[in-house]
């Protein structure tokens, strides 16, 4: 039923404006010139000229490694490591007979750390590889020899073929599109995956190609394409189509991109342009990068400073002993006889001497290179896979509902979670649910809808938590009386409660023909088809936006059901209020002015059945108040103060007005608007907006709506809690600015009263120079318009700072091209830097990464990225920890990320507990502590040195407490000395009892794993002594019984090693009392601030608005 009524209604008589029509311009001037060059020859893809261009192929890798180049690019990434390149050398020498020990001891875990790393990274190559194999192997219909559809594989489509897309399929490559199931060869695709946005792109074939419908038609079809080159470009084309020879022009409105859906359309035929890499989408994909940890980059310049004081001694040790060597023969003479100097190997020959301590120096260097251990990096490994699991098992990271736990899907990056400095969020599917609700209305002066946004929940729920003095204060975020429940099934798109509305009871109201007019308004000004379940007999909508969707939906819950629409008509069902009852009444629709961003508004003039010409308008309240006529404003001001009200709390509105039009008034005016519509000149759209405007004055006030563009469970606390943290946030969204500013005010990002800074190149001198084709001229006043306008903007950042006044920063993706370019790019970083929060919107995917690089390089400071569609994975790779969305929009995201989460909300937990466990094994009660990590307060070079003189002051403690303490003593029942087997296993009880009690004084808390594991070290130490030493003396050697017969026996053993450790423990213990006393660490100037109740407070998050809130009400109070 849908379909036979969709072919009747022409898409094309309804849109008026450029969206959906192609010109010359200057640009295809260029075409066959560099940049311009490519080639496509339509339904001839074995033409010998076609196969001579020798374009890819639809195949897309995203993996990082091939079968060839696996081992050695893998070998590549571990040996990045310093520690590993030294570890292998001395595997190497330790063959030699130089080495004071067996080889397989240094090359057998040295095999297993890279061994299980390569493992590890084959394992997360393979999903990647999966996933590739999953795209393309997708299914899609392609025109044959035999002039029919049939199916075949994505990756075996070529540049010129024909297909055909269903309804809800994803595009194969990029195409042209050539026609559709629509009569005017219209059709709706969801770019979500490209830009995030969930507002559907409306598109037009040709006219010429409109006539190729089906598989007859495509017999003798034969063209060729000329247009540009591949590139990252997603909102602009420029090319020509050549049929039946004569030249078309294109533009983007005729693409269909690859990994975009089409929606609302039966079907479309089409022609590929780009395939596989050329692709735009995956012009826009990066390469998977390897990571690694700023703790493990520190690491390597521990090593190296390690590695230099290992030199140092061998180096002083050899030179020592070449020097005894040489003495070893005096005038004839031998001094250490009883080494035989006359008959030694080089290695102690006295005549060599210098030989002798060049050998020695190697022999020094393995000797010594414990002070460089493999079994630290073997623990940091286990460490670091336990910590994974802890995160994998995490049940307060579970979501029930989709049944999906958090994934820690590389176990490098756990201490990384600890130091984000800075996070990078994409917005549709990431902070909001992709779903709109129509939450709450202003009608007539009077608020209607007792809804809460998230936001308001949490904020109300502050306002309980912190006492009863602020319970008054609940209100202006609880509505009259909270959240009212209703027993009615919930409807997507509507979360609209209200008794004095509902099930018609706004007849009763005393502006009753005000709602009439509103929720009429709702019902008729839109573009939605209705869809009628042939079964049921349920309307449903399909429209370009999910807000648009909404209106239409409330206006049915209310009374006004939107049943039909035909080429020249709107029929609804609608309450009659003075028959109380449904009736049916028809509208001819006479013209639709549409909503762009320019515009910011949309209107309808419809007739009714009465014979009035109304003009019915809803638009932003930036352009709506000024088109109201002198006695249209009797709701003027409560409605405005409704509307900052609905924006405080998050809320999209848009002002809802109308007004009546005389004949002769829209007769001439229709006149004018006809002849720009007609209009072939390139001020086509100018005429048609004049002519828009002068109709669209006047108007008579009815009310606002206000839609939610819902967020994700938990966001505003968790943003909340994030920023009181430290940690910046910033959105990057393709959505458009003002749907991106909306949610900023949604997630709290920004608030009444903050500086709201904006980058454009939405002006008319640059709109002048881009019509007159003059690209040069327009990149350069672009460039000097975006740095004049960030120079401006950090004098008012500045300004406000003096004012203690947050500033928020919002740039488009236009002005993106040029603010991260030369020396523009530091100042942009600096002017954003500087700024509470900052958004990015239109953003391609390439802008997202870019943004993220100049973030982790400009900063030097941990970056994270999240998101959950596809044109996220490149910020995801480019951030030095990606965290991926397993939510509606695929496993793009997941599969390219670091760590997993099903909700936004678990951030908080996997950066500020995981994070924080995983950096500094601390407590989570003050979000404030994620600063150590941030300012990498644990691994700075002083707290490095410092704990490496500790262990040198322990070891000179150790070595010469023992020695003499237990040499020369009766350290035997029987009054024997102590051998140096005796010696050996003192020292080395006093190391481990003295690392493991210094480990337990540096934690603030114990839990059964840290008894485990310190207290479970020591035991197993001496568990170890008794079983090798029962082991046959021909392996133990001197370590044969050491423990049961020699050591544990005597009392002296047991009193030295209490002496020698409480001797040990003693300076750090000294240290760590002067240090709390006088040079309190972080942690502790953190609690001390907490128990004064003075810890800073954050600048965004509901946290921020409740104290501006309060601050307000305060001044109000006291004015």
């Amino acid at each position: 039923m849908a379909g036979g009524r969709r072919r009747r209604i022409h898409f094309s008589k309804i849109y008026n404006f450029s969206c959906i029509r192609s010109s010359f311009r200057d640009d295809h001037s260029q075409i066959g010139q560099k940049g311009y060059s490519r080639i496509v020859h339509c339904n001839d893809p074995d033409n010998p000229e076609a196969a001579a261009l020798n374009y890819c192929g639809n195949y897309v890798s995203t993996t990082k490694y091939t079968l060839v180049n696996f081992i050695p690019k893998s070998l590549f990434e571990q040996f990045r490591r310093v520690a590993n390149v030294y570890f292998l050398v001395v595997a190497f020498v330790s063959f030699s007979p130089l080495a004071p020990y067996r080889a397989v001891s240094v090359l057998l875990p040295l095999l297993v750390v890279i061994g299980a790393t390569m493992a590890k990274e084959a394992v997360e190559d393979w999903r990647r590889k999966k996933q590739d194999i999953e795209v393309n192997n997708r299914k899609t219909k392609v025109y044959g020899k035999d002039h029919t559809f049939h199916e075949t594989t994505w990756k075996e489509l070529r540049v010129g073929d024909l297909v055909r897309v269903d309804k809800d399929e994803f595009f194969p490559a990029d195409l042209l599109l050539l026609s559709s199931s629509n009569d005017d060869g219209i059709c709706y695709v969801e770019t979500m995956n490209l830009d995030g946005e969930t507002n559907l792109k409306v598109k037009q074939s040709l006219e010429v190609t409109l006539a190729l419908r089906d598989e007859k038609s495509f017999q003798h079809f034969k063209a060729s394409i000329k247009c540009e080159d591949p590139n990252e470009s997603l909102y602009s084309f420029v090319g020509s189509l050549y049929y039946d020879g004569n030249q078309y022009p294109l533009s983007p409105h005729q693409i269909l991109l690859r990994d975009s859906k089409l929606r609302n359309t039966q079907y479309i035929y089409g022609v590929v342009i780009f395939t596989g890499h050329d692709t735009k989408v995956m012009r826009n994909a990066t390469d998977p990068p390897s990571k690694r940890s700023t703790i493990e980059r520190r690491m390597d310049k521990i090593i190296y400073l390690l590695f230099s004081i290992l030199v140092l001694i061998s180096s002083v040790g050899s030179v020592l002993f070449g020097i005894k060597t040489k003495e070893d023969i005096s005038d004839g003479k031998f001094k250490r006889w009883y080494l035989r100097p006359d008959d030694s190997t080089i290695f102690f020959d006295p005549r060599r001497a210098a030989w002798a301590g060049f050998f020695h120096f190697l022999t020094g260097l393995m000797l010594y290179g414990y002070l460089i251990p493999i079994s630290l990096y073997v623990s940091i490994e286990i460490v670091k896979v336990l910590q994974s699991i802890f995160i994998n098992q995490d049940l307060d990271m579970y979501d029930e509902e989709m049944d999906r736990p958090a994934r820690a899907r590389t176990s490098n990056l756990n201490e990384e979670l600890g130091q984000v400095d800075t996070i990078l969020s994409d917005k549709t599917g990431t902070l909001t649910c992709n779903s709109m609700e129509f939450l709450k209305c202003s009608i007539a002066g009077i608020s209607y809808g007792r809804g809460m946004t998230e936001v308001e929940r949490a904020m109300a729920r502050r306002f309980k938590h912190d006492g009863p003095e602020f319970q008054d204060l609940s209100s202006d975020f609880a509505g009259d009386s909270g959240d009212v429940l209703d027993s009615r099934p919930r409807i997507k798109g509507f979360n609209f409660r209200d008794e004095r509305i509902m099930n018609g009871q706004w007849v009763k109201e005393p502006k009753s023909d005000a709602i009439q007019k509103f929720f009429r308004v709702l019902a008729i000004c839109h573009t939605a088809i209705p869809e009628v379940d042939e079964e049921s007999g349920e309307i449903s909508y399909e429209a370009e936006s999910p807000d648009e969707a909404a209106f239409v939906i409330a206006a049915r819950e209310v009374g006004f059901e939107f049943y039909e629409r035909t080429q020249t008509s709107i029929s609804l069902h609608e309450l009659d209020p003075k028959a109380c009852r449904k009736v049916d009444r028809s509208y001819k629709l006479l013209q639709v002015l549409e909503f762009s961003s320019s515009r910011k508004r949309m209107s309808v003039i419809v007739r009714n059945e009465e014979g009035q010409l109304l003009l019915l308008c809803k638009g932003a309240d930036s352009v709506m108040f000024e088109r109201l006529a002198e006695d249209g404003r009797m709701f003027e001001s409560r409605t405005k103060e409704h509307v900052n009200e609905y924006a405080e709390a998050g809320l999209r509105t848009l002002v809802i007005a109308y007004r009546e039009l005389g004949e002769e008034e829209y007769n001439i005016w229709q006149e004018e608007f006809v002849n720009a519509k007609n209009s072939v000149s390139a001020d086509r759209d100018a005429m048609m907006n004049a002519a828009a405007d002068k109709i669209e004055r006047d108007l008579i006030l009815l009310g606002a709506t206000a839609v939610e563009d819902k967020l994700q469970k938990g966001v505003p606390e968790c943003i909340d809690k994030l920023a009181q943290a430290g940690i910046k946030i910033w959105v990057l969204t393709g959505d458009k600015m003002e749907t991106a500013i909306n949610i900023g005010f949604a997630c709290s990002l920004l608030r009444q009263g903050m500086k709201q800074i904006v980058i454009t190149l939405d002006a008319p001198d640059i709109n002048a120079l881009e019509k007159q084709g003059d690209k040069e001229a327009v990149a350069k006043a672009s460039r000097e318009s975006i740095t004049k306008q960030i120079r401006e903007a950090k004098s008012q950042v500045s300004s406000a700072k003096e004012s203690s006044v947050a500033s928020a920063l919002i740039i488009d993706g236009k002005s993106l091209d040029f603010a991260l370019v030369g020396k523009t790019e530091n100042l942009f970083l600096e002017l954003a830097i500087d700024c509470a929060s900052v958004i990015c919107c239109r953003s391609s995917p390439k802008q997202k990464a870019l943004v993220t690089r100049l973030v982790k390089k400009g900063t030097g400071k941990t970056t994270l990225a999240i998101g959950d569609g596809a044109n996220d994975v490149g910020m995801l790779l480019e951030a030095d920890v990606g965290v991926g969305i397993s939510g509606v929009e695929g496993m793009q995201a997941v599969m390219s990320s670091d760590f997993a989460i099903a909700q936004f909300r678990f951030l908080e937990r996997l950066l500020l507990v995981h994070g924080h466990w995983c950096y500094r094994r601390i407590a989570m009660m003050f979000p404030l502590l994620h600063q150590e990590g941030v300012q990498n307060i644990l691994f700075r070079w002083y707290r490095i040195l410092g704990w490496m003189f500790n262990g040198v002051c322990s070891s000179i403690i150790i070595f010469f407490f023992a020695t003499s303490s237990v040499l020369h003593q009766a350290f035997r029942q029987d009054g024997r000395v102590a051998g140096y087997e005796a010696l050996g296993v003192t020292m080395y009880t006093c190391v481990v009892w003295t690392v493991n009690c210094q480990l337990a004084l540096s934690l603030s808390y114990f839990t059964w794993i840290h008894h485990f594991v310190i207290w479970g070290s020591i035991i197993f130490w001496y568990i170890f002594l008794t079983i090798y030493g029962t082991v046959p003396p021909t392996i133990s050697t001197s370590a044969y019984k050491v423990l049961v017969e020699v050591c544990s026996p005597s009392p002296l053993y047991w009193l030295s090693t209490l002496f020698i450790v409480v001797s040990a423990l003693l300076p750090y213990f000294s240290f760590v009392a002067l240090q709390s006393r006088f040079f309190p660490t972080y942690h502790s100037r953190i609690q001390a601030m907490h128990a004064k109740g003075s810890v800073p407070q954050a600048l965004v998050g509901f946290s921020a608005r409740f104290d501006a809130r309060m601050k307000e009400r305060v001044h109000r109070r006291q004015s």
